[in-house]
């Protein structure tokens, strides 16, 4: 070998050292992009399942007010409330009859898969007002009602609000019991009722000055002693204080 070929054969020795080099690294980049792309995949495949759901049965601690809410996550309607600490409201929702939260087996009916209404949604804050619905029945809702009422499902009796109540397309639903103060709902009527999932409302008081809101589907008004007692059983289990 010449003197001359040897720093020849040195300098491409050093170029093909330095091309496998980059070549490793390249291959060693696509690989990382590669795994990156199936574990986002799957990731991102999953959250796109749960299209806001989750099925994290965790419990979160919300304090409203001097109330203590102890909920698992996957009752948690919203992902932005699914976290201990002090807040104003607390959304969940829950199925019925289980009145449970969302999971991979209730995942038509969260869905609302081929139309179906059987979700329940609940809503507690703190208390705004001195009665709650069934107590705002007399001094309030009373003056507002075209009477007489219509006849209902269980004993239910079904009322228009006069065009001056501000309750545009909504009707009262009222259900006198033998003892104790009346049920009492609103309902939407007309096209909104048909458009919304939960298109009756009823509040009623629990816990430390909290007001509990909740929503349920018009078929349930067939159902409203259960629902009523089973719906306020479900609030009290919830709350770590209660009055």
């Amino acid at each position: 070998m010449t003197q001359a070929t040897a720093p020849a054969l040195q300098s491409r020795h050093a170029i093909d050292s330095s091309f496998v080099v980059k070549v490793f690294y390249v291959f060693a980049a696509l690989a990382l992009l590669s795994l990156g792309i199936s574990v986002g995949g799957k990731w991102l495949g999953r959250s796109i399942a749960l299209a806001g759901h989750t099925d994290d049965a965790a419990l979160r601690e919300v304090v409203i007010g001097n109330n203590v809410i102890s909920a698992p996550s996957n009752m948690i309607r919203f992902d932005r409330q699914r976290t201990d600490g002090v807040a104003s409201r607390l959304d969940l929702y829950l199925r019925w009859p289980q009145l449970d939260g969302y999971s991979d087996a209730a995942r038509d009916d969260f869905n609302h898969a081929n139309g179906s209404r059987n979700i329940i949604f609940l809503s507690f804050g703190e208390r705004m007002m001195s009665r709650d619905m069934s107590g705002r029945l007399e001094p309030i809702y009373s003056t507002m009602l075209v009477q007489p009422g219509q006849p209902g499902p269980a004993g239910v009796e079904l009322f228009m609000f006069n065009e001056k109540s501000g309750y545009l397309n909504e009707m009262l639903a009222v259900a006198r019991r033998a003892e104790g103060e009346p049920f009492v709902a609103r309902c939407l009527v007309g096209e909104s009722a048909e458009e919304s999932l939960a298109p009756c409302e009823r509040d009623i008081h629990v816990g430390k000055d909290l007001s509990l809101t909740y929503r349920f589907p018009l078929a349930l008004l067939e159902d409203w002693r259960t629902l009523d007692a089973a719906v306020r059983d479900k609030a009290l289990s919830l709350l770590k204080t209660s009055g």
